[in-house]
């Protein structure tokens, strides 16, 4: 089994790009998919240089790693460029599906319209109107086969991928959101985004089976967040000047979107958002991100990460306490993190 998927298990903003990238580093992996469109942004830095990827994926600042954009992936060709040119990405190493959908301006346009950023808190990315032209059906000029400016990067990525899996090549697939903003299974719609966002639905925008997975690995926060605005339910919501307080910081500690820069919500930990990403997915590694925005996790690590797996009823293989790195919790020394 040669396929590690990385899922958010709340609202996004877990951490998924940061965390996509540590297992392809140290899984030395051949290709990184990225599914979805350029409605979440995920972080990564290489060194001190910091990079926001919404079409591609984190881990293609390895240079061993080739980037694939699969059937389900939904590309803004302006936003692609952009991040090709930031990246440093040869053209060698981006392979494009034949069915993968552009976002045209018309798409953006009709959700800027829509009144979708003030109803349900939308980034107007134009990715859902995307969904919508492909479920229509009225022809295939959507396609990126299509596209004259993506014709060299077009190949036929099932075919790439499937012959990786059979030589034990390892994958990671990319996903985008949360759990909590499923279309299918969000217990808060309409307050949800234009995509499943479960682990099997990120797995099916690739066109690879199930019994080629090795890894499901989930990213959860130690304060969940929503993007700003009308965005949906947020149990046990404060601010960030109370997360500030708490922490014993100076510093603003307030997090803003990446892909619009709107301030996000933020809230205590839930655990019924995550206990239910944990039954739909059934992660075998969950990572939790943001341990250090209690005040006391460099002496109490591991009785804070002992009382997060007692609420959710799981095991906390990783964490994060900065926007670079994940320690291993049986790494951690003790009490403490060094």
């Amino acid at each position: 089994m040669s396929i590690t998927i990385i899922f958010g298990g709340q609202f996004g903003s877990e951490g998924k790009g940061k965390t996509a990238h540590y297992f392809a580093a140290k899984e030395q992996a051949k290709y990184c998919v990225r599914v979805g469109g350029t409605n979440s942004g995920h972080t990564v830095y290489r060194d001190s240089q910091k990079f926001i990827f919404r079409i591609l994926p984190t881990g293609i600042i390895e240079k061993h790693v080739s980037a694939i954009l699969p059937a389900g992936a939904y590309i803004d060709l302006l936003i692609l460029k952009e991040e090709i040119k930031a990246s440093g990405l040869s053209d060698d190493r981006l392979l494009i599906d034949e069915n993968a959908v552009i976002i045209s301006e018309s798409n953006v346009l009709t959700e800027s319209e829509s009144g979708l950023q003030q109803s349900i808190g939308s980034t107007n990315s134009g990715t859902g109107a995307a969904v919508i032209d492909r479920i229509l059906r009225r022809g295939d000029g959507i396609l990126a086969k299509n596209c004259k400016e993506l014709r060299k990067y077009i190949v036929d990525t099932k075919s790439i991928m499937r012959d990786a899996c059979n030589k034990q090549k390892k994958i990671i697939i990319e996903g985008t959101q949360g759990y909590g903003l499923s279309l299918l299974h969000s217990k808060d719609y309409p307050y949800v985004t234009s995509r499943d966002t479960s682990a099997a639905g990120f797995l099916s925008e690739t066109g690879l089976s199930p019994l080629d997975v090795e890894n499901v690995v989930m990213v959860i926060r130690a304060f969940p967040i929503r993007v700003s605005g009308n965005s949906g339910p947020l149990p046990n919501e404060i601010d960030w000047d109370i997360i500030r307080q708490e922490a014993g910081r100076q510093e603003d500690m307030t997090e803003y979107t990446a892909c619009t820069e709107r301030i996000r919500r933020v809230a205590r930990f839930d655990a019924e958002i995550v206990k239910r990403s944990i039954e739909c997915n059934q992660p075998n590694i969950i990572v939790l991100n943001h341990l250090d925005y209690f005040a006391n996790y460099k002496t109490q690590s591991i009785t804070l990460v002992n009382s997060i797996q007692e609420k959710i009823g799981g095991h906390i293989d990783y964490v994060g306490i900065d926007t670079y790195s994940l320690i291993e919790v049986t790494k951690i020394n003790s009490e403490v993190i060094l």
